[in-house]
């Protein structure tokens, strides 16, 4: 299996990597008392940094150092992750505020599996597997696309 997807299982693997990292990093800010809220920001651009790393070295295997590209993979890869990270808000308040209150479907807002107060634990869970897939797709298309001399 591994063989026959392996780029996916990659990426699946340090996302996971990547998911530490943000942990750890907001909890190290969170630690030297810097406001939650920045540490979320900080650990947030962290985990990023860490994440064009794995993807562009391990996952995606762009192994230029030439500075241009380099360069160039980082603005978009940062700009992709901005836009999914968008995406993801609106996706969220979206589902939470309007399905979850309006329609009727509690088990977005507040209930899953009858375990009361999961307030939006479902909803982040959908936005997250929109947003995973979202930068996988960008990742592979957009930032660290094989020119057709690579290929």
């Amino acid at each position: 299996m591994m063989r026959d997807h392996r780029e996916a299982m990659l990426y699946i693997i340090t996302g996971g990597f990547t998911t530490l990292v943000n942990y750890a990093a907001y909890g190290a800010f969170v630690w030297c008392h810097i406001d939650p809220i920045v540490s979320n920001v900080l650990s947030w651009f962290v985990s990023v940094t860490f994440a064009f790393v794995v993807n562009k070295w391990i996952v995606f295997e762009s192994r230029s150092l030439e500075s241009r590209k380099v360069t160039t993979e980082v603005v978009e890869f940062f700009g992709a992750r901005v836009l999914t990270l968008v995406v993801s808000a609106v996706l969220f308040a979206v589902l939470f505020d309007y399905l979850g209150s309006e329609m009727g479907v509690h088990i977005l807002t507040d209930e899953f599996f009858g375990i009361r107060g999961s307030e939006g634990y479902v909803t982040k869970l959908i936005t997250s597997f929109v947003e995973i897939a979202l930068n996988w797709v960008l990742s592979k298309y957009w930032v660290f696309r094989k020119e057709k001399s690579e290929a």
